[in-house]
């Protein structure tokens, strides 16, 4: 063990390796030819304790790589199932693998994972690599979603291999290290229920109320909560998700982290043009994971994660059914509720009022008539500069805009105190498809990642409004061929 790993200010804990061993895979990574580090993420490493400067010179690097393990790690795969587009199946981490727990200092605890750190016993028939490009887009995309203030995995590090995987051609590969909450996901309770005995369950339900719920302690029925918790935290995350025009492009079940976070950054994209049924995913041919579908897909999910847990919920079975169907019944209002408190807040509504639904219906019917950019629109509306959006001229938007403009006036509040909401509600800039693209292309073909450090650093203050964003706000220009993400595995 170097002294330069000793200063880097890893502070592990193996929890989760004290779980039933079926749920998990001990291995090490698969040691890369020619790690070089080519993106780190200095603030989060500081909020994690660890020293930058050491993560950056040559053992830093090899940890981040997979090359070597610091001191108190034991890196393990985890085991889980899923649905994946409504078909159940084995899963597990193909191609990442925990290094621990970082305690930070201030006692928080978060997963530390190598992404494309090689075969696992879960990889099937894959190679266990990641590519460069996917694995810059996740840094781009989860860092942009913790500066819009959703509840995400966050990225640590982009590692290049200097090696070459094979898809469709061969491609740089690169390892991300990424951070987040836990990796608990409806999947792992999943795979439990499935292969697991009642009591690795109970177990598995235990450590999640502990790590993530621990305030459910003193419940009589505190698995029962466990479910609500989850429920509640979904719904106010896929609320956030659709606020922003976000499209996850693949939640199945086992894109659903407990925690309450943004998991796997595969292909999802941020919607322009406003349309319901707007997909990215190359391979959603049927629109499961649609913008609008993304609220009852999470409900459809939850209910997943009811399954599983209802030998926990009541001895009976009949009344264990019962109870998680009245629980997962919970979730349409709560998204209900936290969805019409985002719009009106991007309306800069300061109370509430009956007609409000209706205002803010008519506005996104009118958005998607009219393929109305919904980032822009939001932000023109912000600034009370109608003219600066498509729908400017038609008589369905003036007559719309008059009745804004008066439920306004009429609060009791100072239309500063509006203003000032909505430009805290409605971000200037998201990371749009073609800057993300523009970006990746310039730095898995050219080398040059001086573009995407110029799209983190406008992206880092969404609600800043300066006019260094103007040149990132701005949406593609029209196309006949549809914008496609994939998923880089």
């Amino acid at each position: 063990m170097t002294k330069a790993i000793i200063e880097t200010g890893w502070n592990f804990d193996n929890s989760y390796a004290r779980l039933p061993e079926s749920l998990f895979s001990k291995l090490n990574p698969t040691p890369v030819r020619a790690p070089r580090l080519i993106m780190l993420n200095e603030p989060l490493a500081a909020a994690l304790g660890l020293n930058a400067e050491a993560l950056q010179d040559d053992d830093g690097v090899a940890v981040l790589a997979g090359n070597r393990i610091p001191e108190g790690a034991l890196p393990l795969a985890q085991a889980y199932a899923g649905h994946q587009f409504g078909y159940f199946t084995m899963l597990g981490d193909g191609r990442a693998l925990l290094l621990g727990e970082q305690i930070t200092p201030k006692g928080e605890r978060f997963d530390i994972q190598l992404k494309g750190a090689g075969r696992t016993p879960y990889s099937r028939r894959g190679d266990g690599r990641a590519a460069l490009g996917p694995m810059l887009r996740e840094y781009i995309i989860s860092e942009a979603m913790h500066a819009l203030g959703i509840p995400t995995t966050r990225s640590l590090a982009v590692v290049a291999t200097g090696e070459s995987i094979i898809r469709e051609t061969h491609l740089p590969g690169a390892i991300l290290t990424r951070v987040a909450a836990s990796h608990l996901r409806v999947g792992t309770f999943q795979f439990v229920a499935k292969w697991g005995s009642r009591q690795d369950l109970r177990t598995l339900a235990d450590y999640t109320l502990q790590r993530h719920f621990p305030e459910a302690d003193g419940e009589e029925n505190r698995y029962l909560t466990l479910l609500r918790e989850v429920i509640k935290r979904q719904a106010a995350l896929i609320a956030q998700w659709q606020l922003v025009g976000f499209i996850h492009g693949v939640m199945n079940t086992d894109n659903m982290a407990l925690s309450g976070e943004t998991i796997d950054y595969g292909p999802c994209a941020f919607m322009d043009a406003y349309n319901p049924d707007t997909v990215f995913s190359s391979i959603d041919s049927q629109g499961r994971y649609a913008y609008g579908n993304q609220p009852p897909i999470a409900a459809w999910n939850l209910a997943r994660l009811a399954e599983a847990m209802l030998p926990l919920l009541h001895d009976d079975e009949e009344q264990a059914v019962q109870l998680a169907q009245d629980a997962i019944s919970e979730f349409a209002e709560l998204f209900r509720r936290h969805w019409l408190a985002g719009m009106r807040a991007k309306l800069g509504l300061l109370n509430e009022e009956p007609q409000d639904e209706s205002l803010i219906d008519d506005l996104l019917a009118m958005m998607h008539k009219y393929r109305a950019d919904y980032t822009n629109t939001f932000r023109a509306l912000t600034f009370d500069k109608p003219g600066e959006t498509v729908l400017t001229g038609t008589p369905e938007f003036e007559s719309w805009h008059a009745l804004w403009q008066k439920r306004r006036t009429d609060q009791t509040e100072p239309m500063t105190s509006s203003h000032q909401l909505m430009r805290n509600s409605n971000p200037a800039i998201i990371p749009r498809n073609h800057r993300v693209e523009e970006a990746l292309e310039a730095a898995v073909n050219d080398g040059d990642f001086s573009v995407m450090k110029r799209l983190l650093e406008a992206l880092a203050s969404p609600y800043a409004h300066t006019l260094e964003q103007e040149e990132f706000a701005a949406p593609p220009e029209s196309c006949a061929t549809p914008y496609r993400t994939y998923c880089g595995t």
